[in-house]
């Protein structure tokens, strides 16, 4: 028995509503898409730019200056620190000069003045000299002594020559040669000793060798005439100008 042959067409029935449907359908999913990308396009515009805040930046500007500035008073402070711990050490040092030159003083003085100390007049303890910067002059300081008269004062006056080589001859320069302004000497007055200071000038040419000392009490306190290395006075110790 044959089969019937399949049909070629299928008959449906035209449903003029559902074609309205499917288009409303489009129609209405194309006016969301562009409702929410107007939408996205109006939230990203309203959104604030992310970034740095303008017064927080502000802020930080000001703090960074505030820290400058300590720096620089910090390092200030140390530099004054510094010259003040390096004027302090100067200080100290030059008052350990002055506390040793008075150790000094003392153990010369309590020598000079001891009940065990030999009684002896008028005499030339040392000679201190020292150039004078940038010039031919000489500063001098003669320390006298006395302790034969503990109660009166030995006063007079001192001279000073100097001995020395100057064009290839022995030489020696009086008082009156140096240029020291007081034709009479050096005055002093004291009574247990004192430090008598003055000023020489040497001519050119002139290379000292030695310096002699001579200083005279007046009213019988006697006279006293002693030389001393060149050398041996330019590194004897010059102290204060003591009187006593």
């Amino acid at each position: 028995m044959s089969r019937s042959p399949s049909p070629r067409f299928i008959v449906q029935q035209h449903d003029p509503a559902a074609a309205r449907r499917r288009l409303l359908f489009v129609v209405v999913a194309w006016l969301a898409t562009l409702a929410f990308a107007a939408l996205a396009g109006w939230f990203l515009a309203r959104s604030p730019v992310i970034g740095p805040d303008p017064a927080e930046h502000v802020r930080l500007q000001d703090e960074n200056e505030t820290l400058k500035q300590r720096v620089a008073v910090l390092e200030r402070a140390d530099q004054v620190d510094r010259v003040a711990s390096s004027d302090l050490q100067q200080t100290l040092r030059e008052r350990e000069e002055e506390i040793a030159g008075l150790r000094t003083d003392l153990g010369f003085y309590a020598r000079l003045v001891g009940g065990g100390a030999r009684r002896e007049g008028l005499a030339v303890h040392s000679v201190h000299v020292e150039p004078v910067r940038d010039s031919s002059a000489w500063n001098v300081v003669v320390t006298l002594t006395q302790n034969m008269k503990r109660s009166q004062s030995s006063e007079g006056r001192l001279q000073i020559a100097i001995e020395g080589v100057a064009n290839g001859q022995l030489k020696t320069l009086a008082w009156t040669d140096l240029g020291a302004g007081n034709a009479a000497g050096l005055p002093f007055s004291f009574k247990y000793f004192q430090r008598v200071p003055g000023t020489v000038m040497l001519p050119e040419g002139f290379t000292p060798n030695r310096i002699k000392v001579v200083a005279e009490a007046t009213g019988g306190g006697g006279r006293v005439e002693q030389g001393f290395g060149w050398s041996e006075a330019q590194a004897a110790e010059e102290s204060s100008n003591v009187q006593q």
